[in-house]
């Protein structure tokens, strides 16, 4: 990790909620983000090579030594992030939710026990923690021994028939203890999504595309004008 930079000269530290969220320009370099909605400001950030909790871990570090106190955290659910934030409550933002499904079920899954996710999560930003657990319990005790199928080669071993759809009950079990964290404490105004951080990073990559032919210090010099704004 390079070049980790603080923008606070210009706020008085206090309690924030943040959205911790990572882009990537090109195979190996990068952008991480501490984005404070209720502020409208990026507190801290980091020109990254790959992303990792070491990251988080710092930027945390950077903006707590600075007065700032964390209070919630919305993160894009990588592994490894979850731990550097379990002191206070996490939110996995149901955008990422909905885009690691999309990648297992694809956009028109073929089997009817992948349709019927789909339809389910697709409610997943507009209904309660009660209501989507009722109905994904009941979708897994339906579909639970279709998903235990398996399908055998010449040589004995076997493999489970449907794994991408095992791997996606799998991630929403892994993350459905934090998909609804914004209604547990609807004081704290939590945002179910890192859309403002996400908006932020894609003008940052439309910027980047006009003035292509950068080098790495320009680029940098380029981002962090826009970044203390």
């Amino acid at each position: 990790m390079s070049d980790v930079q603080i923008h606070v000269s210009d706020l008085i530290p206090c309690s924030v909620v943040i959205e911790a969220d990572a882009t990537f320009f090109n195979r190996h370099e990068g952008l991480c983000i501490f984005h404070a909605p209720k502020l409208k400001k990026v507190l801290t950030y980091a020109f990254i090579e790959s992303e990792t909790a070491l990251i988080y871990k710092t930027l945390r570090n950077n903006i707590e030594q600075h007065g700032f106190i964390v209070l919630a955290a919305v993160i894009d659910g990588r592994k490894g992030i979850k731990e550097v934030f379990a002191d206070v409550p996490v939110q996995m933002c149901q955008y990422h939710q909905l885009m690691i499904l999309r990648r297992y079920l694809t956009m028109n899954p073929r089997l009817e026990a992948g349709r019927e996710l789909k339809i389910i999560c697709k409610g997943l930003c507009d209904i309660s923690r009660s209501e989507f657990e009722l109905q994904f319990v009941q979708w897994c005790d339906k579909w639970a021994d279709f998903l235990k199928e398996r399908t055998y080669n010449i040589d004995g071993k076997w493999r489970y028939t449907h794994r991408r759809l095992r791997s996606a009950r799998r991630s929403l079990m892994t993350n459905l203890p934090y998909l609804f964290t914004y209604q547990d404490y609807p004081e704290l105004e939590i945002p179910n999504t890192t859309n403002y951080a996400e908006s932020i990073h894609s003008k940052i990559k439309d910027l980047l595309r006009v003035h292509r032919g950068f080098n790495t210090e320009l680029k940098h010099r380029l981002l962090k004008e826009i970044l203390a704004n």
